[in-house]
């Protein structure tokens, strides 16, 4: 499970360093998380879920500033559709359900979450939304976020809807391994109805 070691990551300086630290120090608490709920949303929705760990394979120069782990039905990739992710900031562990760089079907599931407002009243209280992935501001879920969101979805080419939940680096749930699992299982759960109504 994550502990400091996995937030201290991104103290590390260099490119080469800082993957090394990752792939150490982060990527096989992906696994240890992302198995098993590839596995449960694999039951729930009767269809397999695969998980995709971010290489970072692109970048020449800068460390990543976050890394993260994507629970798709995507076998060669997660972001041309909706998807879960689980992923790491300096400041927090997030929990998404997460609609990214331009899928095919992006306006059809904005359209879709705004006729079905209800859908998110049965979500955790500090359950929380993201506007870009490439940013760890955070925006708190209320009616008036949600609705802003969904709508920029729907209108800006370019928009991202990120919601879930997030584990502060100082959570003491992270004292708890057993009890952060059961907190990130609840947040996927919650969202499942969600990403049941998505094409």
């Amino acid at each position: 499970m994550f502990n400091e070691n996995s937030f201290n990551v991104f103290t590390v300086n260099g490119l080469d360093e800082r993957m090394n630290a990752i792939r150490s120090e982060i990527q096989p608490v992906f696994t240890t998380i992302g198995q098993p709920i590839c596995e449960m949303l694999s039951q729930n929705f009767n269809r397999p879920f695969y998980l995709h760990i971010a290489q970072h394979r692109r970048r020449t120069v800068h460390p990543p500033e976050n890394t993260w782990a994507a629970m798709s039905e995507g076998k060669r990739g997660y972001k041309m559709n909706a998807h879960f992710q689980i992923g790491i900031w300096p400041e927090y562990v997030f929990m998404w359900l997460a609609i990214i760089d331009q899928p095919k079907n992006q306006k059809e599931m904005a359209e879709i979450l705004l006729q079905n407002p209800t859908i998110f009243d049965s979500l955790p209280k500090d359950s929380v939304i993201s506007l870009d992935h490439t940013k760890p501001e955070i925006l708190p879920l209320t009616p008036e976020n949600l609705k802003r969101a969904l709508i920029r979805l729907n209108t800006v080419k370019k928009a991202e809807f990120q919601i879930g939940r997030v584990i502060k680096k100082g959570s003491p749930l992270w004292h708890t391994p057993d009890k952060a699992m059961q907190y990130i299982k609840e947040t996927y759960t919650s969202l499942l109805p969600i990403y049941d109504l998505l094409p």
